[in-house]
């Protein structure tokens, strides 16, 4: 395992109040989760799937629309069944597709290119959309 300052991960208490939790470096493989942000050097980067086994990384994921119970494929349905959450498209960043709601501080940012739309983003949207979007195994 590389040598790194800190590693650094966010979860939501009952309020939906991120909490950022540092921990060692050996407990890295004995935890399941997303995404970790690493700080290095003064360089921050995310790391997918840390401590994640080789049978997990071999699964993949889809995001679900409940209601229809229909896989999202590409950003065309997914931004339809956002606009009719009521969330907005920003148009700042050439490099991602952002969508914000009037009513909420959430903001969700994609990558431009669906094919790096990953389970991280799923969760986000999961997250932010409660009971409207499911992330499933394929």
């Amino acid at each position: 395992m590389e040598k790194v300052d800190a590693y650094l991960y966010v979860t939501h208490n009952t309020k939906y109040t991120p909490l950022v939790h540092a921990f060692s470096p050996i407990y890295l493989n004995y935890l399941k989760i997303s995404g970790v942000w690493v700080f290095k050097n003064g360089v921050v980067r995310l790391v997918e799937n840390p401590g994640a086994d080789s049978m997990e990384r071999g699964h993949r994921k889809v995001l679900v629309h409940v209601p229809t119970n229909q896989v999202v494929t590409c950003y065309e349905q997914l931004e339809a069944k956002l606009f009719e959450l009521g969330w907005e498209r920003y148009y700042d960043d050439a490099h991602l597709l952002q969508f914000h709601k009037r009513s909420t501080v959430h903001l969700i940012s994609l990558p431009k290119d669906f094919r790096k739309f990953n389970s991280m983003h799923m969760f986000d949207i999961v997250v932010k959309n409660r009971n409207m979007f499911q992330v499933r195994d394929v």
